[in-house]
């Protein structure tokens, strides 16, 4: 959670910075924590989500089963929709609350790496506070990616980055792990070498990896787990994920978790016979509930993200970089 002190040393209190604006934690509602309206990137050829009509029946079938709010993780040069974003909230009633950041390098092709590796943090910090490109509507978290039980050159350097900015806006940071893994390696750099709050951290695809040792872990650090993608059947996720929600809660960790739907292809979305974002609620939801009981599954969906994606805003636009003197950042790897 956000503390006070946090708070006052942003001269703001706590709240979700939506592509529509700031609001207060508790208008959230019943939040999707990880999903994709649009999705663009080379390692999906074919399966791009840059639809806009698709995107707006998808969020229309969300909001039958009962959705008030989506976190789409998508970020900076994968295209993000941006531009669409506050058009689709306004009018599918459900709100929506953008990415900046920096996924994977092979998710780019090198000229984008060139192109942003300069100052990544100030890109990052810029999108918060001014906008997703300069006229957009402003990101309301960082996402940034891990990779397959390690971190690269280049994922230490956009943790870096990340860092930074999260410094600079008190922004929450995703992270992307890699089927699941290396959540404890991010933990350590994220919090320990580059001092970031572990509850402004939020460690992804945890279902993927279902070490019921690392969640607790990870949690007991303070860290937010988000378990995304359901009915995945290559991955061990739906199957095993009653077992590791029932460990962490009883453990004391219910509020750490978060439930989202990471659709990442057009053939996943429901409107093109996939299980789509509805799936979180009208199928997945029941199924947690008859494991777990209604009230734990109602805090995982809206009370978990209500704190995990508030943050105390600065006031005003910071530019550059604003990490400590001398600390170094790296450079990202080549593609």
């Amino acid at each position: 959670m956000v503390t006070p002190a946090a708070a006052a040393a942003h001269g703001a209190a706590p709240a979700v910075r939506t592509v529509l604006g700031d609001i207060a934690p508790e208008e959230l509602g019943i939040c999707n924590a990880h999903d994709h309206l649009f999705l663009r990137s080379p390692r999906l050829p074919g399966q791009e989500l840059d639809d806009a009509g698709a995107a707006a029946a998808e969020l229309g079938a969300f909001r039958a089963a009962g959705g008030a709010a989506v976190i789409q993780w998508t970020p900076y040069g994968m295209g993000r929709g941006a531009a669409e974003l506050p058009g689709l909230a306004r009018e599918s009633g459900v709100r929506i609350v953008a990415a900046t950041g920096l996924h994977q390098a092979v998710h780019y092709v090198p000229e984008v790496l060139e192109r942003v590796r300069a100052d990544l943090a100030g890109l990052f910090v810029a999108e918060l506070t001014v906008g997703i490109e300069g006229t957009g509507p402003r990101a309301g978290m960082i996402k940034v990616a891990g990779g397959f039980h390690g971190l690269d050159r280049h994922a230490r350097y956009t943790m870096a980055a990340a860092a930074e900015a999260q410094r600079a806006t008190g922004a929450v940071i995703g992270v992307h792990l890699e089927l699941g893994t290396g959540a404890l390696d991010v933990l350590d750099l994220l919090c320990g070498e580059l001092a970031v709050p572990p509850d402004r951290v939020i460690l992804g695809h945890l279902n993927r990896a279902p070490d019921l040792v690392v969640h607790r872990a990870a949690a007991g650090a303070g860290a937010y787990l988000a378990f995304d993608g359901p009915s995945r059947a290559h991955h061990a996720t739906d199957s095993r994920l009653p077992e590791a929600l029932a460990a962490l809660a009883g453990a004391g960790f219910a509020d750490r978790v978060l439930l989202g739907g990471d659709t990442t292809t057009a053939d996943a979305r429901s409107v093109n016979g996939g299980p789509g974002m509805p799936h979180l609620l009208n199928r997945h939801r029941k199924q947690l509930e008859l494991a777990l009981g209604a009230d734990l599954v109602t805090q995982f969906l809206t009370v978990n993200p209500a704190r995990a994606f508030a943050a105390p805003w600065a006031r005003t636009p910071h530019a550059g970089r604003t990490s400590p003197p001398g600390r170094a950042t790296g450079a990202p790897a080549r593609t």
